[in-house]
């Protein structure tokens, strides 16, 4: 069993009872044993200069209704605009491939010192990272693994409502004996932290540790990519929306989701989807789809209009939140999407695009969030 220790700046904490990780805390993390040998090496940068500034803890559309519910086929009739497809990377795209959301990237070091058979790995910052809070931003923090340990991590201190953040920490594994640490894998996992429910993955990196040469320290920035076990992936949206200045509304059209996360034992969910209009924190006004019955999936096809006058558009939010129906329990959260000029760069790109093209219907992938 080796030593592990914490470090910030010049003060060492001891760390040894790490304890074993919950279930929630390990539960996403790939096993990368067997995958190991297929990477390729990683190419290194030069240390990073040092910074002086300690890190901080861490089918079919719904007919008419008394409640606002109207087709989507109504809807087009009505307008005099045609519906544009959009993408969140490009004003071209037809919107139909997969999502690629740029989940930012993380930039740490690695060495080893074979006179104290020392492994140290300094989680350095994180850069772009993407907003998973209704407020526009997360709160992220690091965990470190090497795998195929499962049972033992260390973290970083959580950044408080930072998209690129400075960790600055350093932690130490002690009484590593060189050949242990090139059988294992480094492994980041960086998340949002959330005080009230499960802490929502960002993305992760992974190194094998013997394809890296750790005579001395290197520094490196990785993208961060899906968690592999795709615990970030809940399943894609489109929908579209209609500004009418005239009439100060907002049309949202709900038409269809693909590869939704399957909620049930039986493998499928029952999908329907929520729209609330949010004026600054308060809901002003609710709608909801029909329950597409066992279906991953669906096509919904119905449009919501909301009243929303020209002067409160830029404290207007609206919050889609993609639901599974239950019988027997409370429904289940699959994913949100947050809609408004300070939400993610995807997010906030289908709003100012919908602005800027008044009376069409804008349509666009969206990836569901936690």
């Amino acid at each position: 069993m080796f030593d592990v220790k914490a470090s910030e700046g010049k003060l060492v904490v001891l760390a040894l009872a790490i304890g074993v990780a919950e279930q929630d805390d390990f539960a996403n993390i790939p096993d990368l044993q067997d995958t190991a040998q297929a990477q390729q090496p990683t190419n290194q940068e030069p240390p990073p200069e040092k910074r002086g500034n300690k890190p901080v803890n861490s089918p079919k559309g719904r007919p008419p209704d008394a409640d606002g519910h109207s087709s989507v086929t109504d809807l087009a009739n009505s307008l005099t605009g045609d519906m544009v497809m959009l993408s969140p990377g490009s004003e071209d795209d037809d919107g139909e491939g997969p999502i690629s959301e740029k989940l930012g990237r993380i930039q740490f070091s690695i060495g080893y010192s074979f006179q104290n058979t020392t492994l140290t790995v300094k989680v350095l910052r994180g850069q772009e990272l993407p907003a998973k809070d209704f407020s526009g931003t997360s709160d992220p923090f690091v965990k470190i693994y090497l795998l195929p340990d499962k049972k033992h991590k260390l973290e970083t201190k959580v950044k408080r409502k930072n998209l690129n953040p400075h960790w600055n920490e350093t932690f130490l594994f002690e009484g590593f004996p060189y050949e242990k640490v090139r059988e294992r894998t480094l492994y980041l996992q960086v998340l949002d932290y959330d005080r009230f429910s499960r802490n929502d993955p960002i993305g992760e990196v992974s190194i094998p540790l013997n394809k890296v040469e750790l005579g001395q320290i290197k520094t490196f920035w990785k993208e961060l990519k899906p968690c592999s076990d795709g615990s970030g992936r809940r399943g894609d949206l489109l929908l579209s929306l209609c500004y009418n200045p005239s009439a100060n509304t907002i049309t949202v059209n709900i038409i269809k989701a693909r590869n939704l996360k399957a909620m049930d034992i039986g493998g499928t969910s029952d999908p329907y989807v929520k729209v609330w209009l949010m004026h600054k924190d308060k809901r002003v006004e609710k709608k909801k789809t029909v329950t597409m019955k066992r279906c991953l999936n669906p096509i919904f096809n119905e449009s919501f209009p909301f009243e929303v006058p020209a002067h409160v558009l830029r404290e207007t939010t609206i919050i889609i939140t993609v639901m599974d129906k239950d019988r027997l329990s409370r429904n289940d959260v699959i994913g949100k999407i947050y809609l408004s000029w300070k939400s993610g760069p995807g997010e906030v790109k289908h709003w100012k695009d919908m602005l800027a093209r008044p009376r069409t219907n804008v349509a666009q992938w969206h990836a569901l969030k936690a």
